[in-house]
């Protein structure tokens, strides 16, 4: 099954309401976010982080970065790390690597937002696959998702 078809479905199973927006092939979110119209702070990135021993998502706006240090105070650890490339491909072998949709229920593994992203009405993210987007209300996201929110981005 295409990633993108696995992420409607999953939507659709919900009865969430969502847009899909196909786009030329990028590979940055920053990209994607200019493609479909959607300003940096909208567009939601996912990054899977290995914490102590076991892995996580960190869904974040796409203008921003993780600030580790952050994450390691809030989750009351003592080492957090970025995933390796080969890592992500393996916990998220069903999309491409680096657009994976902000759904850890797909991975099994806890998911973490930015509260930056908590105060928009829209977000839009990566639907598995470089050229596919889906945009979708935050407050369906939230209640889909139910991820832990605060703040881990830099400044």
């Amino acid at each position: 099954m295409n990633p993108s078809e696995h992420v409607k479905n999953y939507l659709n199973s919900h009865t969430v309401a969502y847009e899909m927006i196909h786009h030329r092939r990028d590979f940055t979110a920053q990209e994607a976010a200019a493609d479909t119209h959607t300003k940096g702070t909208d567009f939601a990135k996912s990054v899977i982080l290995w914490v102590e021993n076991r892995y996580c998502m960190a869904v974040l706006p796409a203008s921003k970065q993780i600030d580790l240090e952050k994450v390691k105070k809030f989750l009351h650890v003592k080492s957090v790390e970025l995933a390796s490339e080969d890592e992500v491909a393996a916990i998220c072998s069903d999309c491409e690597i680096g657009a994976m949709p902000p759904f850890g229920e797909f991975y099994d593994i806890p998911v973490y937002v930015s509260t930056d992203l908590t105060y928009e009405h829209l977000i839009t993210f990566n639907a598995g696959t470089h050229e596919d987007v889906i945009r979708m209300r935050y407050r369906d996201y939230d209640e889909l998702v139910k991820p832990k929110a605060f703040d881990f981005t830099l400044n």
